[in-house]
């Protein structure tokens, strides 16, 4: 092979390699916005399990703060405080990511 034949074959490749990638950015753009969707698909379910966990937390934190209210501990304010605090959380931080996200 000559120096010209091994030029024009190193260009081809290279046109042709060009062209596949050019060719494969439409199909870049479909998947992301199918996984946008879907990861938007999510957001709803996810939000409900939290706001069902901060339901579960509450209860607990309540059954815990009478068990210490009955027996006379005068460390109940703070645990109540602190389970409140929780519950608070959960259903803020729930409620903001699936402001920003949707």
């Amino acid at each position: 092979m000559t120096k010209n034949n091994k030029r024009i074959g190193m260009i081809a490749a290279l046109v042709v390699a060009a062209s596949v990638n050019a060719m494969a950015q439409g199909n870049g753009l479909a998947g992301i916005n199918e996984a946008t969707s879907m990861v938007s698909s999510y957001f709803e379910p996810a939000t409900k399990l939290v706001y069902a966990i901060g339901a579960v937390v509450g209860l607990i934190g309540g059954v815990k703060v009478y068990g210490k209210f009955s027996s006379g501990d005068p460390d109940t304010s703070k645990t109540a405080a602190s389970w409140f605090g929780a519950c608070i959380f959960l259903i803020v931080a729930a409620t903001i990511l699936r402001s920003f996200f949707l």
